[in-house]
């Protein structure tokens, strides 16, 4: 099979709120960066992928606002209405295909410029379920009451995720948060939806990230150190909460069957270096690891006992400080992927993991998991 390699990486820092930019200008600083980093010019791109929504971005067909910044005038252009991860997904099927050598994917979002709690209300069912007020806040409560209750989970292993994430987030300069939190003040932070707590929740963020990919060829007269695509599954779960199993992760479970058999991975624990899942709650990682196969079903409270997530245990997960410190919404599967690449080149650097060579990354789309992919990396060294 053909390969495709991450290239180049930019990122914005991740804040409550960029006021003083514009969306077009916010993607052009991570375009603009790239073109530098990798001293090349808006012709050596061959199609660009963008990922945003219309309910954040405040227009219908939100691309055409940022046509410019992103450089897809009279080039082929295409936009992902969804989480970022799937957009690297469709670029890299622009390089398979074979009609391009380099594709440009960009992700951004600002949180603050709609009421992110009526835009979530309008995933849901207009004629069943969004009158009734769910959002993700809403949902999360629900889905975490069904799994801690099934498996006996406590809340001191659930709070145990966002000390993990935000302990990792000090050492990432892109982190909107960068407070360390104890066992304490996630417990006995306020109740937002039962079992979990304001604290166990991410921030509404704006920024953006960019990352060229090429081809084998290309990438190899672009990067040192280019970090190549081994393996990917996707999986959507049904749309109704009330058709899900809300205890499991089976969409998650069901893509990363197909990206571990793409890629070779038996043994996620042993041949997996380091992984960035979308905690989009703090029950939510817990879950994820079950999904991943990092432990049995259920066991997703012993397995964070253990150690096994921190920075120096044997699958360190999220060492950005994932989801739970920045969360520009659309942009957060790429991040995961963009956080993994510069892990593989060996340019992480306080969240360095020592000898990554190999990991995974995790996109979601929709609310509570509804919508999966696994991306598996390597050979960045």
């Amino acid at each position: 099979m053909k390969k495709v390699a991450i290239c180049g990486i930019a990122q914005t820092k991740y804040e409550e709120q960029k006021i003083d930019l514009t969306i077009s200008e916010l993607v052009f600083e991570v375009v603009k960066e790239i073109h530098n980093k990798l001293n090349i010019s808006n012709d050596d791109i061959g199609c660009v992928i963008s990922s945003s929504n219309d309910f954040n971005d405040g227009r219908t067909i939100a691309n055409m606002a940022i046509q410019d910044a992103v450089g897809s005038v009279r080039k082929a252009e295409s936009r992902v209405s969804g989480d970022g991860a799937f957009a690297y997904v469709y670029g890299a099927m622009r390089i398979l295909s074979g009609e391009y050598d380099t594709v440009l994917i960009v992700s951004h979002t600002k949180c603050s410029e709609g009421d992110q709690y009526l835009i979530n209300n309008s995933i849901f069912d207009p004629f069943f379920q969004r009158h009734l007020g769910l959002d993700q806040i809403s949902a999360a409560g629900l889905m975490a009451n069904m799994y801690m209750t099934k498996y006996g989970i406590s809340e001191q292993q659930a709070a145990k995720v966002v000390v993990k994430n935000r302990k990792n987030a000090m050492l990432n300069p892109y982190a909107h948060l960068q407070q360390k939190v104890s066992l304490e003040d996630v417990l006995e932070s306020p109740m937002l939806a039962f079992p979990l707590k304001e604290l166990e929740f991410p921030p509404f963020s704006d920024g953006a990230v960019a990352m060229l990919i090429a081809n084998e060829e290309k990438a190899k007269e672009l990067a040192d150190t280019p970090v190549w695509l081994e393996g990917y599954g996707s999986c959507t779960d049904a749309y109704y909460l009330g058709h899900r199993n809300m205890s499991d992760l089976v969409g998650l479970e069901g893509a990363a069957k197909e990206a571990y058999k793409m890629a070779g991975i038996s043994d996620p624990v042993n041949q997996l270096d380091v992984a960035e899942v979308y905690d989009a709650f703090s029950t939510h990682e817990l879950m994820s690891y079950e999904a991943l196969g990092f432990c049995e079903k259920g066991q997703g409270g012993n397995f964070i006992d253990t150690g096994a997530t921190e920075l120096e245990g044997s699958i360190p997960v999220n060492p950005s400080g994932g989801v739970l410190s920045s969360n520009p919404t659309m942009a957060n599967g790429l991040i995961r992927v963009a956080e993994i690449a510069l892990q593989l080149m060996g340019k992480a650097e306080k969240r360095q993991i020592a000898d990554a060579n190999i990991g995974l990354a995790n996109g979601m789309n929709g609310i509570c998991s509804q919508g999966n992919c696994v991306l598996i990396f390597g050979g960045g060294k």
